[in-house]
């Protein structure tokens, strides 16, 4: 049994590198099914079931230490590729099927709850919380959620469940759907000229744009990652809390704010941002599932009812949505999946209806991570209430 907090953290490291090493370059089925880092969840909370790793003072002091000061930089390197002024250039169309996206998420996660509240436990607004920052941005931003809310890690077992379980069979429907779309574009009326050449566009600029990657601009990122961390840390000292604002919840506001504004200077075309990023979301995830284990993981049926409940909910709503405002499902389909897959999904659905239209798939996503943490603290926030 593990007892030390270097050996503990060495162990969550060389998984996290493995599975995703493995996913990289493997051509195993699973990898299709599961992202890696879901896998990478399950993986580093068995090894907790079987107690690998001991509760002493050092493994705590590591998980507190790497925890609280990694998710601040995490979430500033991921913001960094989010330029607000190239999200702009998508135009209306695209923002209007993005809005209604996050829009029936949230009220879809609030219908769900009122209605099976009786039968969940009284952490399930924690779980659904975590779950909305995910479903409106991504991994990331479930993380900052959680950081912000002091979520228990014994809740997130049914959050990672749901957001795979749920989300690989909403891409499948959505992937399904793509032969269908030029009757949907009928039905909705909508004009689909100007996207791709929005496309084309968004593509030169970034190209032209963003330098090479090498040890200097990982050096500099590392480093203006850390930095962004501690000073969202110490301004959050600064600032009033209450029972919903903590300091942690105003420490992931601020570095959000500053990842935003980060992107739109040079910081935003330096390389590895996003590579560093993830790098720390693999370690953050690991650092979760070691405090769970699967002995937690009692209602599993139930939740995974709950997160298709809210699928079905946002889906109803994007149909009224596409119909009133002339979406098309390119559009429609490509913003829902920017909120619930994030970066690893929407350019994959794009690309099924045209390489070309990749770009637009990134950029949607991206305007997820900065309005994902935003929006899974205001979830939260009503369904704390309504607890």
């Amino acid at each position: 049994m593990i007892t030390g907090g270097f050996a503990y953290l060495a162990v969550l490291f060389f998984v996290c590198g493995t599975i995703a090493w493995t996913e990289s370059y493997s051509k195993a089925r699973l990898f299709k099914v599961l992202p890696g880092i879901v896998i990478l969840y399950f993986v580093i909370m068995l090894l907790s079931t079987f107690r690998l790793w001991a509760d002493t003072d050092s493994i705590t002091a590591t998980y507190k230490a790497l925890k609280g000061n990694l998710l601040p930089a995490m979430i500033f390197l991921l913001l960094l590729k989010g330029d607000i002024r190239q999200i702009a250039a998508l135009g209306p169309r695209m923002l209007t099927a993005f809005i209604a996206a996050s829009l029936s998420i949230g009220i879809g996660f609030v219908i769900t709850f009122l209605i099976l509240k009786t039968w969940l436990p009284d952490t399930a607004w924690m779980t659904f919380a975590a779950l909305s920052g995910s479903w409106m941005g991504g991994t990331g931003n479930m993380v900052a959620v959680q950081g912000a809310l002091n979520i228990p890690d014994a809740s997130m077992g049914y959050t990672l469940l749901m957001d795979s379980i749920d989300y690989a069979l909403w891409v499948m429907i959505l992937l399904a759907l793509v032969p269908h779309a030029a009757k949907f574009n009928i039905w909705s009326k909508s004009d689909t000229s100007l996207i791709e050449k929005i496309s084309a566009k968004i593509e030169a600029r970034a190209q032209k744009d963003e330098s090479a990657m090498n040890a200097a601009s990982l050096l500099f990122l590392i480093g203006a990652g850390l930095m962004a961390s501690a000073l969202s840390q110490y301004g959050a000292g600064f600032l009033p809390t209450s029972a919903f604002f903590s300091q942690t919840t105003w420490t992931v506001l601020i570095v959000t704010v500053l990842g935003a504004l980060g992107a739109m200077t040079r910081l935003g075309r330096i390389a590895g941002s996003s590579e560093l990023g993830t790098i720390l979301l693999y370690g953050i995830i690991a650092l979760i599932a070691s405090r769970a284990n699967f002995a937690e993981l009692t209602q599993a049926p139930l939740f995974i009812i709950a997160g298709l409940m809210v699928l079905i909910l946002h889906g109803m709503f994007m149909l009224v949505a596409a119909r009133i405002f002339k979406l098309d499902l390119f559009s429609c389909g490509v913003a829902s999946l920017a909120n619930i897959g994030g970066v690893a999904s929407a350019p994959i659905l794009a690309a099924a209806y045209s390489r070309a239209l990749i770009p637009i798939g990134v950029l949607m996503a991206m305007l997820g991570y900065i309005i994902g943490t935003g929006g899974g603290l205001l979830v939260g926030k009503i369904l704390s209430i309504l607890s």
